[in-house]
């Protein structure tokens, strides 16, 4: 026999909107009162109709959290902060009252993808979702995710954004929390720069992705601030691809790929190509510096006597490789904690829907002053 709502309700003593009021955790109820609740629920076995219960609600209880790869450290550590957030502190017991189901969507990266997510989400009636990374800088795509965010908002879901930009023309948006990506890579070529590096090649990311022109654009604002990109006219344009060659120095120097190692090996053994005598290899993450540096010493030359290295991030290992990798910290698992809390309801919306994190400069072992 199905046990009911108001079987739940007879046991604990209390009226069934009571119950309901418990299970979905959208009224303040007496820790007693609550306490008898999940003890009936648990005494009889109850199981709340999901897909009923979202019909009757506006919202579902699942949020949803897009992520590019979810096996990379840098989504996998803000997925995992905002999930600890949703799934809410808990009592030990294995009870439900209130708690969201977090759904981690992995889009590889594709914005295709991440529209039939978004899709998806919307039929579930989802109560929040939270889109980790950077944004990929396409007017058709910024249009078509505007649309569907708007929609979802509409119907009361709540939309987060955890390290990417707030989209242009949108109101949807609950919150944007962006990392200052420009400021740490103008920080990061500062630093070698003030070492007396004056021949800095650049790894750099998708020429697609917000991230990627943020952090770029810091570093040739350090670069022409030095007088170092005196041919470079900063329109902030498109650097040339890889075997591409390109007139000025901004766009000799830098070399766009993914954001894995693989990448950072061919960037930087293009960038040795065109210019063998660079003293630094500035990368777009730590993942990218991992591959720059191997092809560094593939080449029989030592990290930081030859050529320093730089990453972005501050990912888990960066600090354990040989020698530890000087990078940008950027505080994944606050960010993300932090989108789950805004998600949940749990922590007000900054003022105007916007926050800007800091990144903080980390100088370990990989930089050093050039040779001679």
């Amino acid at each position: 026999m199905t046990v009911t709502l108001a079987d739940v309700a007879a046991r604990a003593r209390v009226s069934p909107a009571t119950v309901s009021r418990v299970l979905n955790g959208n009224y303040p109820v007496a820790a007693s009162t609550r306490e008898r609740v999940l003890r009936a629920v648990d005494d009889l076995d109850y199981v709340l109709n999901g897909p009923a219960s979202s019909l009757a609600a506006a919202t579902s209880d699942l949020i949803g959290i897009l992520v590019n790869d979810i096996a990379d450290p840098f989504f996998g550590i803000m997925a995992g902060a905002a999930q600890s957030e949703i799934g809410g502190p808990g009592d030990g017991s294995g009870r439900a009252g209130g708690e969201k189901l977090a759904i981690v969507c992995n889009t590889g990266g594709t914005p295709e993808r991440e529209l039939t997510y978004l899709t998806l989400l919307q039929r579930q009636r989802a109560a929040a979702v939270v889109l980790t990374g950077g944004a990929v800088e396409d007017p058709a795509h910024q249009a078509a995710m505007s649309a569907k965010l708007a929609k979802l908002a509409d119907a009361g879901t709540r939309v987060v954004l955890c390290g990417r930009p707030p989209l242009p023309d949108s109101e949807s948006v609950l919150a944007a929390l962006a990392f200052d990506n420009r400021g740490g890579g103008r920080r990061l070529t500062e630093h070698l720069i003030s070492l007396g590096h004056r021949s800095i090649g650049y790894a750099a990311g998708p020429l697609e992705r917000t991230t990627t022109r943020h952090r770029l654009e810091g570093h040739r604002e350090a670069m022409r601030a030095a007088g170092l990109y005196g041919d470079w006219d900063g329109d902030g344009g498109a650097a040339a691809p890889a075997g591409g060659g390109g007139s000025r120095t901004g766009e000799r120097l830098t070399v766009h790929g993914s954001y894995d190692r693989s990448s950072g090996y061919d960037a930087t053994v293009e960038l040795l190509r065109r210019e063998p005598g660079i003293t630094a290899v500035v990368a777009a993450n730590d993942t990218v510096a991992l591959g720059a540096a191997a092809a560094i010493r593939d080449r029989g030359l030592r990290i930081p006597e030859d050529i320093s290295v730089a990453g972005f991030d501050d990912l888990p290992f960066s600090v354990d490789v040989v020698p530890a990798l000087t990078t940008v910290r950027l505080p994944l698992f606050e960010a993300g904690a932090r989108a789950g809390r805004l998600a949940t309801g749990k922590e007000a919306p900054p003022p105007g829907g916007i926050a800007t994190i800091p990144a903080e400069l980390m100088v370990r072992g990989s930089t050093a002053a050039p040779r001679g």
